[in-house]
């Protein structure tokens, strides 16, 4: 089965810029659109970007579109979250989503979660 190895993240200090970065391992025939969640302390997970196969943006909220950019690199099966000028409500575990279909994988697989903390 397909899965989704996250990296990046850590503390950032307000202002700062970091890269999150979403790879999928196993055998891959097609990834649909990709996706970064993020959940905040007590708080639910929320849809926080997408991007679809065509490399378009498909949703990115106004909190964070001039701030936060979301891509994809369809050769290496990933996606890519940077997040620069954070603040401290970015505070959050971050995770990728996105639909694959492969050998043995057919349906929506989790990244990990990775944590951001925004703090000085």
């Amino acid at each position: 089965q397909v899965q989704f190895v996250e990296s990046g993240g850590g503390l950032v200090q307000p202002g700062g810029s970091t890269r999150l970065s979403c790879v999928a391992s196993g055998s891959v025939d097609v990834i649909f659109g990709m996706a970064w969640y993020r959940q905040a302390p007590g708080k639910e997970r929320k849809l926080l970007a997408t991007i679809n196969q065509e490399h378009g943006v498909a949703y990115i909220p106004d909190s964070v579109k001039d701030r936060f950019t979301i891509s994809r690199d369809d050769a290496e099966h990933s996606v890519t979250l940077q997040m620069n000028n954070v603040r401290l409500e970015d505070t959050a575990i971050y995770y990728c989503h996105a639909y694959i279909r492969g050998p043995d994988t057919d349906g929506y697989v989790w990244g990990q979660g990775t944590q951001v903390t925004v703090s000085s």
